[in-house]
């Protein structure tokens, strides 16, 4: 591979570039996913475990990713590429690249699926779809919904439309922008659903459920699953934050810009569960996971709460902000790849992309329905098989080696001038790269795989 760099591609601030990676890290897992492990594993207790698995995995990965990206000046697999080269290294480790986006790629074609259940209800609770809709109803109105090959195919399909439309505009016209928008409306939409909650919902019982430490929740299992989320929640291992790391000019901190989105990352999956859960418990509903949690039990909540149609309309919408500011993160860094190695033009790249994540994701949108009988591998669907080869395998692979790849490929004093990593912190940094992260990331793989 030549020598490419991306000349033309920057982002206009440091606070641009974090607004970018934290959207990216706050995606559907954040609003449902992290809060609702958190009170099924010790509550505070495990808060404080998932903090210590961010400081020995999440934070130095973040670092070692954006770092490539920024020193490899391009797409993943070139920027590995151009790394190799200047180093004598290996040609194998260009395989880091093509794992993170192939990845993201692959992500996108169901998590587009899922976005677009989002998009779906913040349509039907705009249109007052949920108003004194009861438990049965709720139940019944998603099976009908899931139904649905037609109904899946054009709301992933607006999803995806959506996607493809903010990234061929580039990085400052269509990500910037988009960016520039949807993560202060998340964070301000958050703040109203907050304050709701604060005098209309059970908050006091929302945050004993998040955060009282009951340890004798906390297991073993409760561990696998904080170093898991830790990881997947920073949105690592599928070239997101290599490529964002390539529009970074030289003169922004990558540690303190690395700090802010691991911090907010974090606080706005807790804010989130606290908003949730004082809705549910404030409504005297139980508490649900994954999936059934937004789409079962949050629009009985919304049916019968005061405001409801407001609030419900609000959630809603921050849902799809959430969900796309990820999707534009996953496709990017094949786009960059594209324009890069393949001579495509970023509109022709994006509409590619676009369409063949759009087709393969049909597949996923018909194991809800017709295909939901139909098994590839190991009784999965085609969504099951999907959601295991990226987010058991490809992820988790490509976290590892990119924390062996900055662990190991530069010395000490290139992987300080790279990163800018303070002095004091350079030895500890050096011990997790080299030798803690891999590890517990391979435990987080081996564990997945074999379950």
């Amino acid at each position: 591979m030549a020598q490419l760099k991306l000349s033309t591609q920057a982002w206009t601030s440091q606070t641009v570039f974090i607004l970018a990676a934290i959207g990216s890290a706050v995606g559907l897992g954040n609003l449902w996913k992290f809060p609702y492990i958190t009170g099924e594993n010790g509550g505070g207790a495990f808060v404080l475990v998932y903090l210590l698995c961010i400081l020995l995995i999440g934070l130095p990965i973040l670092i070692a990713e954006i770092t490539i990206g920024r020193a490899g000046q391009a797409s993943p697999p070139q920027a590995v590429a151009n790394i190799v080269r200047t180093k004598g290294a290996s040609r194998g480790w260009v395989f880091l690249g093509f794992n993170a986006v192939m990845g993201g790629l692959l992500i996108l074609t169901f998590y587009s699926v899922i976005a677009g259940w989002g998009l779906a209800y913040f349509v039907d609770s705009l249109t007052g779809a949920f108003q004194g809709m009861d438990g049965n109803q709720a139940q019944q109105y998603f099976d009908d919904f899931v139904a649905s090959p037609t109904g899946l195919t054009f709301w992933h399909s607006m999803i995806m439309l959506m996607t493809i439309l903010i990234v061929v505009k580039g990085v400052r016209s269509g990500i910037e922008r988009a960016i520039n928008f949807m993560m202060p409306a998340l964070i301000v939409i958050l703040a109203v659903l907050l304050g709701y909650a604060a005098t209309n919902g059970a908050l006091a019982e929302s945050a004993a459920f998040l955060f009282y430490p009951d340890f004798s929740e906390l297991t073993t299992q409760s561990v696998l699953v904080a170093l898991g989320h830790a990881f997947f929640t920073l949105s690592l291992g599928f070239g997101t934050m290599m490529v964002y790391g390539s529009y970074m000019p030289k003169d922004y901190s990558i540690v303190r810009a690395s700090l802010w989105i691991v911090a907010a990352d974090t606080v706005i999956a807790l804010v989130a569960g606290l908003v949730i859960f004082s809705i549910v418990f404030g409504n005297g509903l139980e508490a649900g996971s994954g999936p059934g949690l937004l789409f079962q039990t949050l629009p009985i909540a919304f049916g019968q709460m005061t405001g409801g149609w407001f609030f419900g309309t609000l959630f809603f919408g921050m849902v799809v902000f959430a969900a796309l500011s990820s999707a534009i993160s996953m496709i990017e860094p094949a786009i960059s790849w594209f324009e890069q190695n393949w001579g495509f033009t970023r509109r022709k790249a994006a509409w590619s992309l676009g369409l063949f994540s759009w087709f393969l994701g049909l597949g996923s949108v018909l194991s809800f329905n017709l295909w939901q009988n139909v098994h590839f591998w190991q009784d999965k669907t085609f969504f099951g098989l999907m959601d295991f080869l990226t987010s058991n395998v490809m992820l988790p692979l490509g976290g590892m080696f990119t924390a062996l790849f900055v662990g190991w490929v530069w010395t000490q004093s290139e992987r300080d001038a790279a990163s800018g990593m303070p002095a004091r912190w350079s030895p500890t940094y050096s011990i997790l790269t080299k030798y803690v992260a891999p590890i517990l990331v391979f435990i987080v793989f081996f564990e997945s795989v074999a379950a």
